[in-house]
């Protein structure tokens, strides 16, 4: 008897068991009559009565800052945005269907908020999302990945220390606050933590924090009920998104919106490295050059070299700043600075370099003169060695005409000492012209430094006192753009 109640009840549990259900999604679609040709789903906003607003959540975390344009004064951020909402006309009981309490539905079978972004300037280049998910209890729960080119308006005044802010501003087309009303989940905190969690790169920009707020808004006599994100980055500041809730009351109608604000700041050490040291360093050079000699050309040139790497580099940072900037940059005004100071000191080193050639010019006519005197000297002295060479040729005519009727050997006698003499005589001669000649050109050396060393030595003067005034206002200047850079908002 045992043995045939142990073998009915196997027998009954196996019977159950057998009988178990099974289900599967399409179970629950086939209960919702949920299809892409239902039109109930994906035609109108999905209330049961048109007076009720549809609530959408909307909370946005920043992944990826790609790039910012300060030219085209563009910001391109890799966002992720997750909306959800409930369609009232979605509901059934996850205990009739095996404890299925979500199902994933292609986006394109439910109506969905036509929310759109204000600044953006093309079409999001990131995939949109082919699924979206639905609960038991009507909610609708989609993620979206968008990358954004939007317009942003830059301060460059401190670059590369600025700040910048830049919003995004999501808000529905053509829906009042009556029909869509947009709200957030995530407190500043939690939005400022997570961003941080997901962020995988920063470009230039350092990530600092986001903060949320809510306010309304009037535009155009349209009121705008605004949830304001606020970001902050070292460097760089963004306002990234904007949500709008539209609000109707009385005659006007009022749109509620949600604004995300994303403050950034720039990494500077690229740009200190690759412009700003190379600038000073410049100006050191320029410095330096006061070391050269003024009597060549060399310091011209080199000087006139440093000025043009100076400009080079601002060519350079002309491609980089936008032309659109309301306030001169402090880092073009720094350049113009050091180009202006190196101006000056150009300047100075051709006045002192015509006052030289002005203190040269009566030594170099000098000079000629000397020298046009000594050929005349020198030509007149050929001129009476040749005289005496025919007086000398003659007598010895004489003397070989008269060698009949005088002795021979009283003769030679005779000659040699002549000769010996006129020799001596036109040795001595020359040395006296030689040291004539050297005292002579002593003795107008010294007047004609008595009389030019007057702009000699005022040279000297100015380049001490300006060297003075170049190293106390190129001091002033570099402190100067230091607190401006430091201090300035």
């Amino acid at each position: 008897m045992f043995v045939g109640f142990l073998s009915m009840f196997l027998l009954t549990a196996v019977d159950v068991g057998s009988s178990e259900k099974v289900c599967t999604y399409q179970d629950v679609l086939n209960h919702l009559n949920l299809t892409k040709n239902n039109e109930l789903y994906y035609m109108t906003r999905p209330v049961k009565d048109y007076k009720q607003p549809t609530k959408v959540s909307l909370d946005v975390l920043l992944y990826a800052i790609l790039d910012v344009r300060e030219t085209d004064q563009t910001f391109i951020p890799y966002v992720w945005v997750f909306m959800s909402w409930v369609n009232q006309h979605i509901s059934w009981t996850p205990s009739e269907f095996c404890g299925i309490n979500m199902v994933s539905l292609p986006s394109d079978v439910l109506w969905k908020p036509d929310l759109t972004i204000e600044e953006m300037t093309e079409k999001d280049k990131a995939p949109p999302c082919p699924l979206l998910t639905i609960r038991s209890n009507g909610e609708v729960y989609v993620q979206d990945d968008q990358v954004l080119v939007s317009t942003c308006r830059m301060h460059v005044y401190k670059f590369p220390f600025d700040t910048q802010s830049c919003t995004l501003s999501f808000k529905s087309v053509i829906h009042t606050v009556q029909e869509i009303q947009l709200f957030y989940n995530a407190s500043s905190s939690e939005a400022t933590e997570e961003s941080r969690e997901v962020m995988r790169t920063q470009y230039e920009w350092l990530f600092i924090n986001m903060t949320v707020a809510n306010k309304t808004v009037d535009t155009f006599g349209l009121k705008q009920d605004v949830i304001i994100y606020t970001v902050s980055m070292i460097y760089f500041q963004l306002l990234l998104m904007s949500w709008r809730n539209l609000e109707n009351k009385s005659s006007t109608v009022s749109i509620k919106n949600m604004v995300s604000q994303i403050n950034m700041k720039r990494r500077p050490i690229l740009y200190i490295v690759n412009f700003l040291l190379p600038v000073l360093f410049f100006l050191c050079l320029d410095l330096a050059s006061f070391l050269i000699s003024d009597s060549g050309g060399e310091k011209l040139s080199y000087k006139v070299t440093v000025l043009l790497a100076v400009t080079v580099l601002q060519l350079i940072l002309n491609d980089i700043l936008p032309s659109s900037s309301n306030r001169i940059p402090l880092i073009a005004v720094y350049c113009i600075g050091v180009f202006a100071l190196m101006m000056l000191s150009l300047l100075e080193t051709i006045l002192v370099m015509y006052l030289m050639e002005k203190d040269n010019a009566p030594q170099d006519d000098q000079t000629d003169k000397d020298h046009k005197q000594s050929e005349a000297c020198e030509d007149k002295r050929d001129k009476n060695n040749c005289e005496g060479d025919r007086e000398w040729r003659k007598c010895l005519r004489v003397c070989d005409t008269s060698a009949d009727e005088t002795p021979t050997e009283l003769l030679k006698v005779s000659s040699s000492h002549m000769m010996e003499e006129s020799r001596t005589i036109q040795k001595l001669s020359d040395d006296l012209r030689e040291t004539l000649n050297t005292l002579t050109l002593l003795l107008n050396s010294r007047q004609g430094e008595r009389k030019t060393g007057y702009w000699t030595r005022k040279t000297k003067t100015i380049n001490t006192v300006f060297f003075i005034f170049y190293v106390s206002a190129s001091s002033l200047f570099l402190l100067c753009m230091f607190f401006h850079w430091n201090g300035a908002h």
